[in-house]
């Protein structure tokens, strides 16, 4: 398995952090802020094909971020009226060839991001600079060194940089989703890592099976899934049941920590990490809801039935203390609330035809879930406490027939979501606001993908 977790080094250059918010979170609803990103300039004397393409792929990267932040209007390099290539990244007189702010202000720039770049040998430097147009004013500057090869990385951190300066808040851009696939040799579906844009697809899992339900340990060095297997009985015979397996991420080795007969799946962390929350079946049929420790050791049932209806798919709150999940117990699968301990539990869903995959946003303060509607699926999301339930995606077919939306997760700052639809005939992935007003297709291939978790940023 090839790694994927990457170290971007960066120093403060300059800073002129306060407490002021330069964009409201939410904003972006009622107006976007024009946003000028001209291309990196060389500062150092690398000229090579490598060197441009590594500045251009981080340029491409960041831009593509800050484009799906929906906070900007991007503009672009023909209407300004100076030629960024022909001046400096900071601004006159303190810098004798820099940009003058009144030719942008002309044309309305609001901020302005200006990049230049050195190389010597496989490593790279970058300097950033993101301005206040109307003010005159820079914001942040940051200086960032990695190998060329991390090129990604660094356009990805850069984003986050920028979200952080101007909103107050981290962008999600060095995060990660994990998902199954059919991607496997034949028909198996294994386990798949992705960069948040769909990019450097890994696979990293090979039990030549039907793979599910994977989901990230809270600090994103562990990851839950589960398999249909089949195992050899002391008398000989064969028993065959959905286990679940903790692999590693940085060694890929994997553990077989649950295997009781019948289903083990639908696995989410403890806060903490040290504990799983998920449904067991225990080969009677009818699945509740088990905290298990990493070794597989029951620590306490949480749901019983009642009268044999199925409780699943647990969604932790971020502290820990609440769980979302999906249960029949009302006749149809709806969701429901309850404390980690099982007590209190909670209706949150009445309407619809079929309600399940809970998702509980990082702050705490949204559910996202998948509800059948007549007959497909859309992606919901609504308060904590079950209000405003608002509805996200709606989506056609070629045949004119409506897309199934499914499997919601919340990004790292709750701002956005990912979810599969069906809508060009494959489980493609997908990412959207959270009030559906953005939307983005992340993968474009012939595979099919199913239950995407998006981690927390990795680095």
């Amino acid at each position: 398995m090839k790694k994927f977790l990457f170290l971007v080094i960066y120093l403060f250059v300059q800073t002129s952090w306060s407490e002021q918010s330069y964009i409201k979170l939410g904003d972006a609803k009622s107006r976007k802020s024009n946003l000028a990103f001209p291309y990196f300039n060389n500062l150092g004397s690398n000229n090579s094909g490598a060197a441009t393409s590594a500045a251009a792929d981080i340029h491409a990267t960041a831009k593509r971020n800050l484009e799906l932040s929906t906070y900007f209007q991007m503009m672009s390099n023909s209407v300004l009226l100076e030629d960024p290539a022909k001046t400096g990244v900071k601004p006159q007189p303190g810098q004798a060839d820099g940009f003058k702010f009144e030719p942008l202000k002309k044309v309305g720039v609001e901020f302005l991001i200006r990049t230049g770049y050195t190389i010597v040998g496989t490593e790279m430097t970058v300097e950033m600079y993101l301005y206040q147009v109307p003010q005159s004013k820079l914001i942040v500057g940051k200086r960032y060194k990695a190998a060329t090869s991390q090129s990604k990385q660094i356009g990805h951190t850069l984003a986050n940089d920028v979200i952080e300066a101007l909103t107050g808040e981290r962008g999600p851009f060095m995060s990660k989703i994990v998902a199954t696939s059919d991607r496997g040799v034949g028909k198996s579906k294994e386990v798949v890592v992705m960069n948040w844009d769909g990019a450097d697809i890994d696979q990293i899992s090979h039990h030549s099976s039907v793979a599910l339900s994977a989901n990230w340990s809270p600090d994103g060095k562990k990851i839950a899934y589960s398999v249909f297997s089949k195992f050899i009985k002391k008398d000989g015979s064969s028993m065959s049941n959905v286990s679940l397996y903790v692999l590693d991420v940085a060694t890929g080795k994997r553990v077989l920590t649950s295997y009781r007969p019948g289903v083990n799946s639908g696995a989410t962390f403890s806060a903490d990490g040290k504990s799983i929350y998920l449904g067991m079946s225990m080969g009677s049929g009818a699945a509740d809801i088990y905290r298990i420790n990493l070794n597989g050791e029951i620590q306490k049932r949480l749901t019983t039935g009642p009268a044999g209806a199925i409780n699943v798919e647990p969604s932790l709150n971020p502290n820990g203390t609440q769980i979302a999940f999906s249960s029949e117990r009302g006749g149809r699968p709806m969701i429901y609330t309850m404390t980690s301990d099982g007590g209190n539990v909670k209706r949150l869903t009445f309407q619809g035809v079929y309600n399940s995959s809970p998702s509980w946003s990082p702050d705490g303060k949204k559910i996202a879930f998948a509800g059948q509607d007549d007959d497909h699926f859309d992606v919901f999301v609504m308060n904590a406490d079950g209000s405003n339930i608002v509805r996200v995606t709606s989506a056609k077919k070629a045949s004119g027939r409506f897309a199934h939306n499914e499997d919601p997760s919340f990004s790292p700052d709750s701002r956005y979501l990912v979810y599969t639809s069906n809508r060009t005939g494959k489980n493609q992935i997908y990412i959207s606001t959270v009030d559906g007003s953005e939307e983005r297709r992340v993968t474009n291939d012939s595979y099919n993908y199913y239950k995407p978790k998006w981690s927390k940023n990795l680095e």
